[in-house]
């Protein structure tokens, strides 16, 4: 007989995923929940710790499992000083307390910066992603293997879902802006383009130096050297320089993407990036002369990560669907973060994002201390989330966003959880974001690191 995880991960090639109502999923999630907790609390470190002092020996209820859900600054609680030290043997035993799977030493000698020393790690089968760092300080997350494997299908699948576009491999990709090169994301377009892109029409890919995860590690570095007054004349001197030349990559991108697009404006184009470039390359297109007259009727694009606190206009989305003549359905836009595993793909009907069964959503209060009474209807709250897919660290995570958690059928007909498409973070309602257990986690993973 299978197991309660596994009878929901299985359901990710389901056509039919999102229409499992919350009634149906309660009480497997439960099982799930359960199960998963009984696998790993003896294996990770943090949530041993954190088991004890909630006095948790098995989820009842889904109530049960709040304490053990893992604040998202959890994963970012290494001691800067690891970095501006280059102490890999710290930071190697820090990751060591928030993974399931034991984290040998490795030989840190001569190792050239972060870069080096993640390749390595990744050498030993430990993937190691970060978060943009936004909102100050990046997330070092592990992944496994089958973390690596479940990201290729998911990401198809979620695509497929959103955007009614078949992986039949007849367009040509592009990819606007640049993003972070760590292992997630480059899966994720690995399988895109192998999904989705025609093999005999090569990858447009923009003019920029990849975003590594020693480029972002320096950056949080930095920021804590001017943040402490410490930062060396030379040090500013170079970051200065840095952004002032990385800018004028940018600007210079903008143009080499959008003439790029104007010469293959005939063919069948899958079209990814964020909404601020999308925003910038599609002006650079009019500037040219050209709109959604002159482009393929059956493009499609895809849309992460967000705003990131970039201004533009009320009707920024509508000026890029009417540049690329991009219809409706064929846009889509994701819900996800890197402390997740899986996907929830825009619905094109509804207005919502679909929550899929192995992605167990709680609403908690803003201080991410309590489960709010939630069994049917929509109720507003901090968003948190266990993913049952996740294998190389823990699936539990509080997240810094307010969301709208709908247990009702959606407009299209789906009967699964949706969460409305509305989101904010509480650091941009509030100025700060401030849970509960966070200072807790915090302290105790310092210690062990």
């Amino acid at each position: 007989m299978s197991s309660a995880v596994e009878k929901l991960v299985r359901l990710v090639d389901a056509p039919d995923r999102f229409d499992h109502s919350h009634a149906d999923l309660r009480e497997v999630q439960r099982a799930a929940l359960d199960e998963r907790f009984r696998e790993r609390k003896d294996r990770i470190r943090l949530l041993a710790r954190r088991a004890e002092e909630a006095g948790t020996a098995e989820i009842r209820d889904r109530a049960d499992m709040v304490p053990l859900l893992f604040p998202h600054t959890a994963y970012k609680s290494y001691p800067e000083s690891f970095l501006i030290e280059e102490r890999w043997d710290r930071l190697g035993k820090w990751l060591g307390t928030v993974s399931p799977y034991p984290i040998a030493p490795i030989d840190t000698s001569g190792i050239d910066g972060i870069d080096d020393w993640v390749a390595r790690l990744q050498a030993a089968g430990h993937y190691v992603s970060c978060s943009s760092g936004t909102t100050g300080k990046s997330a070092m997350l592990l992944a496994s293997e089958r973390d690596m494997d479940w990201s290729r299908k998911d990401t198809v699948n979620v695509f497929s879902w959103g955007s009614g576009v078949r992986p039949d491999r007849d367009r040509r990709m592009f990819g606007l802006g640049a993003t972070a090169a760590v292992p997630k994301n480059l899966i994720i377009a690995e399988a895109q383009e192998a999904a989705f892109g025609d093999p005999a029409r090569e990858r447009f890919r923009p003019p920029l130096a990849p975003i590594t995860i020693g480029s972002l590690t320096k950056m949080v570095v930095l920021r804590k050297k001017i943040a402490d007054g410490t930062a060396l004349p030379d040090e500013l001197a170079d970051f200065e320089r840095t952004s002032r030349e990385r800018q004028e990559a940018l600007d210079a991108s903008v143009l080499a993407v959008a003439e790029a697009l104007v010469r293959h404006r005939e063919e069948k184009l899958y079209i990814a990036g964020m909404w601020s470039s999308l925003y910038q390359v599609a002006k650079a297109v009019r500037d040219l002369g050209y709109s959604a007259e002159h482009f393929h009727p059956d493009n499609c694009v895809y849309v992460g990560g967000g705003l990131k606190r970039a201004q533009l206009p009320p009707d920024y989305q509508e000026y890029v669907h009417q540049t690329f003549n991009i219809p409706p359905e064929r846009d889509f836009q994701n819900y996800s973060m890197q402390e997740l595993n899986s996907g929830m793909p825009k619905c094109r009907e509804g207005g919502r994002y679909h929550v899929s069964p192995w992605l167990v959503p709680f609403v908690l209060d803003e201080t991410g201390d309590a489960l709010l009474p939630h069994e049917s209807g929509e109720i507003e709250g901090r968003a948190a989330f266990f993913d049952l897919s996740l294998d190389g660290r823990w699936g539990g995570i509080i997240t810094g966003d307010k969301i709208a958690l709908d247990l009702d059928r959606c407009a299209c007909g789906n009967r699964g959880p949706s969460i409305r498409n509305d989101i904010v973070r509480y650091a941009d309602l509030t100025g700060d974001d401030k849970i509960g257990c966070a200072g807790t986690v915090d302290a105790y993973v310092r210690g062990l690191s």
